[in-house]
């Protein structure tokens, strides 16, 4: 998939960042000619698919070779597949989480008829994994707090049903959770689980759970963002563009346990360009030894379609 960069800077439309990426691809030289930062080839690990369309688009413009797709506000597992049924570089995943109305009552009475479900949905064998499942996710604008433990019924049966058909399992899971999650790691330690946003933890806690527990991938998307709209401390960055060299060192020094996402949405084409521009500035500063690992090769090795 050949990627396609924004001709003006008003066709990203986005301040910040974004506009600082296409400001460097835009610049001009004494000959007259335009110097393009190459675009570097990445696999997005979190995407609320709402807008297939706008999904192809962005993925073009901004180098996503591959996405992991589950639903967002306006979608399902059922529109997510049908998607990925025609846009073969989607990678879609099946989701029972509890944010989803008609799903929190399941929760909340440990049903495994949910379960069922899920497992239902796994045997088709179309899926490539489970999430994401925010089973503890602070309440943010249009999201309500949900406050499930790790340990209890219903993640119990997810990570039964991931081990059952040997897919990774997407969770979001707070830091007021975090002795829970580690439990359920040990309880599952042949369970690849991806941690999206990292549980937004600070360094020495990401480091801490990643020596920890081998089976643990710390999924970034999020974290790249010049700000995050929840808390500045959730980004890692220092300055809205360079991230802190001690987040450097620890990615290089563990590169085949990150991964890169930007938790689109499909809000507007701005909101969403500027999640992908964080991600190529953000790949832009890991040393090009390791980046393939954390760009592309640990996601597309752990949902089996690594060459």
């Amino acid at each position: 998939m050949k990627p396609l960069l924004p001709s003006r800077a008003s066709d990203a439309g986005v301040p910040g960042l974004a506009c600082l990426f296409v400001a460097a691809v835009l610049a001009l030289p004494a000959h007259g000619q335009p110097v393009v930062d190459a675009v570097i080839p990445f696999a997005d690990a979190h995407v609320h698919l709402n807008d297939p369309a706008m999904q192809r688009d962005l993925m073009q413009r901004w180098g996503a070779t591959h996405a992991v797709v589950f639903w967002g506000g306006r979608s399902s597992n059922e529109s997510v597949l049908d998607a990925a049924r025609s846009q073969p570089e989607l990678i879609p995943f099946a989701s029972i989480s509890p944010e989803r109305t008609a799903y929190r009552p399941a929760w909340e009475r440990d049903d495994p008829a949910l379960l069922h479900q899920l497992d239902a949905l796994l045997a088709s064998g179309a899926f490539r994994g489970i999430g994401e499942i925010a089973a503890a996710h602070f309440p943010a604008a249009g999201f309500a707090e949900t406050d499930f433990s790790p340990l209890g019924p219903m993640m119990t049966g997810i990570m039964e049903l991931a081990r059952k058909y040997r897919l990774p399992v997407m969770v979001h899971v707070e830091s007021t959770r975090l002795q829970e999650l580690a439990a359920m790691l040990l309880r599952f330690p042949d369970v690849p689980v991806i941690w999206a946003h990292g549980g937004y933890t600070p360094l020495f806690l990401a480091r801490r759970m990643l020596q920890q527990h081998p089976n643990l991938y710390y999924e970034l998307s999020a974290r790249t963002w010049p700000r995050h709209p929840r808390s500045p401390d959730y980004t890692i960055l220092r300055d809205g563009v360079e991230v802190w060299p001690e987040w450097l060192q620890l990615i290089e020094q563990m590169p085949g346990r990150f991964l890169v996402g930007t938790d689109a949405s499909h809000r507007s084409p701005a909101s969403e360009a500027m999640k992908f521009a964080s991600v190529q500035d953000f790949l832009r500063q890991i040393r090009p030894p390791v980046r393939e690992q954390v760009a592309r090769g640990n996601l597309l090795r752990l949902v089996g379609l690594a060459p």
